[in-house]
């Protein structure tokens, strides 16, 4: 039996472990970390010796919706290895289109590592996870190249951008029309995400007016920045292979964005695993976990 995309999206940071009725609370909540009222994260930190590892979760939502709330079972795992974790909101495209959800969460990252005495974090261990549109710019962070800005006045935008690697679940690997629909067919433009993403009003205005949305399209597909030299990347999708896509739902989800990534990153020679249950494995890890894990813990 194929499993159900929200399986997929359930199984991904989840450890079996027991969890005292009590949610773990943040450390510190709702922290500003840039000009916006929605430029705030939570943030746990993990006990052990010396500086810790973080992983930074960037929600979901079509860059429209969605919020940084977490289930205990997609971070204590990490608490309990050692691993210190945050979650991050930004801008919706509803308030600001592109840039503006991804450069929210580069800001994030740069603030996150501005802290890193303070919050007792190795600016050399952070790594990067979220579904869907945070899949998206989970995965744009960790191929493009460095946004650190030495000569800014604020020192925040000093900090380097670049990561250790990201594990993320049904991303979209490219955004632009012209190109997903090849992959997967018309119903994929049906999703909301495509259009509003750079402010147009529909999916016909974004058409008709492609010329002027191009550049947003192709700066924010993260395929355009893999070149072979990115650290390493884990994509988790549904499996659910059906060509073309059944309507806006799977089609904004579907497995073949991971399967042009995989392509991509062999042909480049990057270090990428693509886990479709019953269709790819992702060897030597069974699961997002044990990749986040190794590398957020190698010595």
């Amino acid at each position: 039996m194929k499993a159900s995309l929200f399986t997929c999206l359930s199984l991904l940071l989840v450890s079996p472990a027991v969890f005292a009725d009590d949610d773990p609370a943040p450390t510190l909540a709702e922290v500003s970390y840039g000009p916006h009222a929605a430029d705030v994260l939570d943030f746990w930190q993990a006990e052990g010796d010396g500086p810790r590892p973080l992983l930074v979760y960037i929600h979901g939502g079509g860059w429209r919706g969605g919020d940084k709330k977490r289930s205990p079972a997609t971070f204590v795992p990490f608490l309990e290895r050692g691993i210190s974790y945050a979650a991050v909101n930004y801008r919706l495209s509803g308030e600001a289109p592109l840039p503006a959800p991804v450069h929210d969460a580069v800001r994030a990252i740069q603030f996150l590592r501005s802290k890193a005495k303070e919050w007792n974090i190795n600016p050399d261990r952070i790594a990067l996870t979220g579904g869907s549109a945070g899949a998206c710019t989970s995965m744009w962070i960790l191929l493009h190249d460095d946004l650190a800005d030495p000569n800014a006045d604020d020192p925040v935008l000093r900090e380097s951008t670049r990561v250790t690697a990201a594990a993320v679940t049904a991303g979209q690997t490219s955004i632009d029309p012209k190109v997903i629909e090849g992959w997967l067919g018309p119903n994929v433009l049906k999703h909301a995400m495509i259009w509003t993403s750079v402010g147009a009003d529909s999916m016909d205005a974004a058409l008709e007016h492609y010329d002027q949305y191009r550049d947003l399209y192709h700066e924010f597909s993260p395929i355009n920045h893999m070149d072979g030299d990115d650290p390493p990347l884990f994509m988790t999708y549904g499996n659910d292979m059906t060509l073309p896509s059944k309507n806006a739902g799977h089609g904004i989800h579907h497995p073949v964005y991971g399967v042009k990534m995989k392509e991509k990153a062999d042909e480049v020679g990057e270090e990428c695993y693509l886990l479709i249950p019953g269709v790819s494995k992702s060897d030597p890890y069974a699961d997002a976990n044990e990749f986040l894990f190794d590398k957020l813990l190698a010595p």
